[in-house]
């Protein structure tokens, strides 16, 4: 008999010469919260697929638990024997299905296939004692293509407490939502813990580790190397240990700005679907970063789609650098000296079975440098992406790797490194280090300031309140379209900005 519901011993896992995870171990208590920290990476993402049966682990066993509190060892690669063991993964990236309602999606795959109809009054039985007892409160008759993000996100833990969940992994689970909306997840955790749940909490914000976890286990390069207490850990020590040194925060200094980069009066952008931008009138100079902030959905891809020449407006006026607003799309905008980090990193930023070189050039259309009578100059181009990978700290095997085996913080410093080599007057960052560790996300944050130290003009769509008010010189939030009038930063605060994205304050109406 044991308070220990879920040991990994000795886990070790390769592909091909690397050594993803080395010979790990980890407990894990009746009613615990585990922070797994690590940059891009360090391994947590193959423990945590080792743990839920999609990989088979080279050496080492997982045993969880039984209801008698003996720990057995799971069969390998077995997703199934894990769920039947009590283990529940929510991902950072929900699985619903968006034209199904929340009952449908909570019960879908718990009934025999065998049946000729779902017991749907039993299910709503079980259903509201689980919502009771948890505080996940959400209409299990709605569409969730119509919930908001924080309401998808309870449709996923309800999903796993269904399935009598006595564990549950969570990546990234605050990555989308509002201040207030995660110190709701983190009141339910702290509710479900205390009811026995165990919980492994994976997340790159140091401050969500420290008010929610009990206790921490840092990877770093495949190998546990640090596992402590939260109580007597300090942030500044947890991020040294993540990556093996210090992380000095990145500071703003105070500039005057330049002329106006961009300029949007009563500007309207339709999309064919998603949230249209709405009559939005924004100023940004020279030498500054603006802030957009706003809960995912409420226009900002719209106002990048803009800025990236994938849209035009249908209303309003816009001027680019003083001038009109250039014709022909992405290629124009980069001809005219816009840099565009993408929300979407491996949908929009990169093709995945091209080479980091390849990947380097994409953008270079018109009178390419990179071409010399219609045929490639390979020479110069190998020769760029290792000035590139050298330059902005790209940990590949050189200019000839596949991007789809790259780490994501390694995909979005090669595209840091493709946006700034030109030195663009404007940049258009969009959630520039979503997912990304805290080292990345130093980097990222030095380039930005860096950048608007040479004279460009920055706009910083970003979900991350703690990142928009370090970074920002102003900040205005989205919210259904509309844009609020920008603030200086320095008198804003955390709980005002979740307000106004939440739409309970004026400014953002």
């Amino acid at each position: 008999m044991t308070d220990t519901v879920l040991r990994l011993a000795g886990i070790t896992k390769r592909f091909g010469s690397l050594v993803a995870n080395d010979a790990i171990d980890l407990d894990l208590g009746r009613g615990e919260v585990l922070a797994l920290l690590g940059e891009n990476g360090a391994g947590k993402t193959t423990l945590m697929n080792i743990l839920f049966g999609h990989y088979v682990a080279d050496a080492g066993t997982v045993s969880v638990a039984g209801a008698d509190g003996t720990l057995r060892t799971l069969p390998p690669g077995s997703p199934h024997a894990a769920l039947a063991a009590g283990i529940g993964m929510v991902h950072q990236h929900f699985t619903l299905a968006a034209n199904l309602s929340v009952l449908d999606n909570i019960v879908l795959g718990t009934e025999s296939l065998w049946r000729l109809r779902q017991d749907r009054t039993r299910a709503r039985q079980r259903l509201a004692e689980l919502i009771d007892g948890s505080g996940l409160e959400v209409p299990l008759d709605a569409r969730v293509g119509t919930l908001s993000v924080g309401e998808a996100q309870r449709v996923e833990i309800l999903k796993a407490l269904y399935r009598d969940a006595r564990i549950l992994i969570l990546d990234e689970p605050t990555a989308v939502l509002t201040p207030q909306e995660a110190e709701g997840l983190f009141a339910t955790l702290r509710r479900l813990a205390a009811q026995g749940l165990a919980v492994v909490f994976i997340s790159h914000k140091l401050g969500e580790v420290m008010a929610l976890s009990d206790r921490v286990a840092v990877l770093r390069g495949g190998r546990k190397v640090a596992e402590v207490p939260t109580a007597g850990a300090s942030r500044a020590a947890l991020a040294e240990l993540m990556v093996g040194r210090a992380v000095p925060e990145a500071r703003r200094l105070p500039l005057e700005p330049g002329a106006p980069a961009l300029e949007l009066r009563g500007v309207s952008v339709p999309l064919p679907r998603g949230r249209s931008l709405e009559a939005a009138d924004l100023v940004v100079h020279a030498r500054e970063i603006l802030g957009i902030a706003g809960v995912s959905g409420n226009g900002q891809a719209a106002l990048s789609a803009l800025l990236a020449g994938l849209a035009r407006p249908s209303g309003g006026e816009a001027r680019l650098f003083g001038g009109g607003w250039p014709d022909g799309g992405p290629a124009a905008m980069v001809a005219a000296g816009v840099g565009r980090i993408p929300e979407d990193r491996n949908r929009e930023g990169v093709v995945g079975d091209l080479t980091v070189a390849e990947n380097l050039i994409l953008e270079e259309r018109h009178g390419s440098r990179w071409q010399r009578g219609g045929v490639l100059r390979r020479a110069a181009i190998a020769e760029h992406a290792r000035a590139v990978i050298r330059g902005y700290d790209v940990r590949c095997e050189g200019p000839d790797a596949t991007i789809r085996l790259l780490s994501g913080g390694n995909v979005q410093k090669l595209i840091l490194g493709r946006v700034m080599a030109p030195k663009p007057r404007l940049i258009l960052a969009n959630q520039p280090t979503r997912g990304l560790d805290v080292g990345a996300v130093a980097y990222v944050h030095d380039r930005l300031l860096e950048a608007r130290g040479d004279g460009a003009a920055v706009v910083l769509i970003s979900e991350d309140l703690d990142e928009l008010l370090a970074l920002s010189d102003r900040i205005a939030v989205m919210y259904r379209g509309r844009l609020s009038r920008p603030e200086p930063t320095g008198g804003l605060t955390l709980a005002r900005l979740g307000l106004m994205m939440a739409g309970q304050l004026d400014d953002a109406a």
